[in-house]
Order: structure tokens, then sequence, then C-alpha cells
């Protein structure tokens, strides 16, 4: 994906790659994005890129519902939904 090559080229060497530093870049972009820029986005995907996306998007859901209900819904699931905007 065009958009993950260039966040990286851009970022490669002022952060670390850690989940945190991760975390915080994905949702600093998303912050900024409307609802019209991410249709957008989703729309230029390639059949495989599209398919990853979903893909990764089903598996933490579903881990993040498992686990509520393994524990009573007191674990905070590990894909995290915020509210953006």
């Amino acid at each position: 994906m065009k958009l993950i090559d260039e966040l990286y080229e851009l970022y490669r060497n002022k952060l670390t790659g850690d989940e945190e530093d991760i975390d915080m870049l994905a949702f600093a972009f998303l912050e900024e994005m409307s609802h019209e820029d991410l249709l957008s986005l989703i729309k230029d995907l390639d059949k495989q890129e599209l398919y990853d996306l979903m893909g990764i998007y089903l598996i933490e859901s579903l881990k993040g519902k498992f686990a509520q209900d393994e524990f009573g819904g007191t674990k905070m699931a590990p894909f995290q939904t915020r509210n953006i905007h």
C-alpha cells in the first residue's frame, strides 16, 4: 500500500518502530482523516490489500469479543475501538 510506504519513509528515522510509536502514528494519522478521505483510500486498495485490511479487522475484533466473553467483559479487547472524531 502506497500510504504505508509513505508513512514509513517519513517516520522511519524519527520513531523506534515499537508498538507504542506505531499506535501513536496510526491514530494521529486517523485523527486527521475525514470519513471521505478514508473511503477514498479504501477505494484505491487492490483486492489483496482489501482482503488483508478486512482480515486484520475481523481477527482482532473477534479476539476482543472472545476475550470479553472469557473474562466476563472485564478484560480490554486487544483491538480497541477509538472514537477519533
